[in-house]
């Protein structure tokens, strides 16, 4: 099994995890995706999120906080909660994680956690 799905099925653990993606900000695809909610497209979402990276990114250096870097993006909907990880960590370099959580059931410090431990476990 890849580094890539071990990622995934890791991050489908997460209490509430309703889908999870790997992503190349630089092109917008999703390298792995993995999630069971009817009424998700993953690869869609994960193209989308692609684009609030990259503002997000550029604000930053707009900003002039050089020293900084992005821990996550947290996006709140009716129902869900859209956690994007950007991956600075060797392995990940130039990916993200996006989580698409159940806001019922997700607790945001928890999963938070949990994608800082896949970051740092993740090998492609």
């Amino acid at each position: 099994m890849s580094g890539i799905e071990n990622a995934l099925k890791d991050a489908m653990t997460i209490e509430g995890a309703l889908g999870a993606a790997l992503v190349d900000v630089g092109s917008g695809m999703a390298l792995g995706t993995l999630g069971h909610a009817a009424d998700l497209d993953l690869a869609l979402a994960a193209a989308g999120s692609t684009d609030v990276v990259r503002a997000t990114l550029r604000a930053v250096e707009l900003q002039g906080r050089t020293g900084e870097t992005m821990e996550d993006i947290l996006s709140t909907l009716t129902h869900q909660y859209h956690l994007i990880r950007p991956l600075t960590s060797t392995g990940g370099h130039g990916l993200f994680l996006y989580l698409v959580l159940d806001r019922t059931r997700a607790n945001l410090a928890l999963a938070r956690h949990h994608a800082r431990r896949i970051e740092s476990e993740l090998t492609v």
